[in-house]
C-alpha cells in the first residue's frame, strides 16, 4: 500500500496535549490516527484541524484493555499499511490524596491508563513498525515532570511516570536491531484545559499553596515536531520542556 505521508498515532487525542500534538503533526504533512476512549472528543479534534481533518482518522479506543488497543492497530494497518510514529500521550490524574489514603481503584486505574497502556501500544506498534518496508519508526513517550519529581498526594500519578522512564529505555534498547527509536519528552506546565488549576494556586511541598507559572503549550508542539523530525539514526532520548519559573529546579 503507498502512503503518500508519514503516519503518526497520538493516544489521548482528544484533550490538552494530545490535541495539540496531534493539529499540529497534520499542519507538518502527517496523516494523523486519534486515539482517545471519547469518539466526540476526537471529532472536536478533527474540527478544528479545518481541512487538514481529510488526513485524520478518529478510533474510540481504551489504552488499557489489550483487545482495544489491537483494534485500534488493526485499523491502522488496514488504513494506512505502516506506521512511523507513535506518540504515548494518553494518561489520567486520580483524585489527589495522601499515599495512605489512595484506594487500589485509583492505584489501579493509573497503572492501567498511563503505563499499561502506553506499554500495549508501544508492543503493537513494534510487530507494524519491524514488518513495514522501509522499515523502523519512532516512539516519543509523555513522560512528565512527575518522571523525576513528585507533587505532593500524587503517588500513582508519580509512580506510573517514573515507571514510563523505564519503558522509553527499555524500548530504545530493544528498538535498536528494529531501527525503532524511542525518546521521552517531560512537560511541566504548559498551559492547557487541564493546568488551569495552578493559576488559582496548587499545592505545594511544604504545604503552602502557590500559583505555578505556565507555558504556552505551542512549546510543546514544537518540541515534539522536532523530536519526530530526525532521521532514524540520530535521537532525542529524554527532553525536558517546562515554565521557567515553575517549582522544579532547586527549591523554586
Amino acid at each position: 500500500m503507498a502512503v503518500s505521508k508519514k503516519v503518526a498515532l497520538v493516544t489521548g487525542a482528544g484533550s490538552g496535549i494530545g490535541k495539540h500534538i496531534a493539529l499540529a503533526l497534520l499542519r507538518n504533512d502527517y496523516s494523523v490516527v486519534l486515539a482517545g476512549r471519547r469518539l466526540a472528543a476526537l471529532e472536536e479534534t478533527m474540527a478544528a484541524a479545518g481541512a487538514l481533518a481529510a488526513h485524520a482518522l478518529p478510533v474510540s479506543t481504551d489504552v488499557s484493555d489489550p483487545a482495544s488497543v489491537k483494534a485500534l492497530f488493526a485499523r491502522i494497518s488496514a488504513q494506512y499499511g505502516r506506521l512511523d510514529l507513535l506518540f504515548n500521550n494518553a494518561g489520567i490524574f486520580t483524585r489527589s490524596a495522601s499515599l495512605e489514603e489512595v484506594d487500589f481503584a485509583q492505584w489501579k486505574a493509573s497503572v492501567d491508563v498511563n503505563l499499561t497502556g502506553a506499554f500495549l501500544c508501544t508492543q503493537e506498534a513494534f510487530k507494524i513498525m519491524k514488518a513495514q518496508t522501509p522499515g523502523g519508526g519512532r516512539i516519543i513517550n509523555n513522560g512528565s515532570i512527575a518522571a523525576h519529581v513528585p507533587r505532593p498526594n500524587s503517588v500513582a500519578y508519580t509512580a506510573t511516570k517514573h515507571a514510563i522512564t523505564g519503558l522509553t529505555k527499555s524500548t530504545s534498547l530493544d528498538g535498536r536491531k528494529y531501527n525503532i527509536a524511542c525518546g521521552q519528552i517531560d512537560i511541566g506546565n504548559a498551559a492547557t484545559d487541564m493546568t488551569e488549576r495552578m493559576e488559582q494556586g496548587i499545592l505545594q511541598a511544604n504545604g503552602q499553596v502557590a500559583v505555578e507559572p505556565t507555558m504556552a503549550v505551542e512549546n510543546v508542539a514544537n518540541a515534539v515536531l522536532y523530536m519526530a523530525s530526525l532521521p532514524l539514526d540520530a535521537n532525542v532520548q529524554f527532553m525536558t520542556v517546562m515554565a521557567t519559573n515553575m517549582p522544579f529546579i532547586g527549591r523554586g
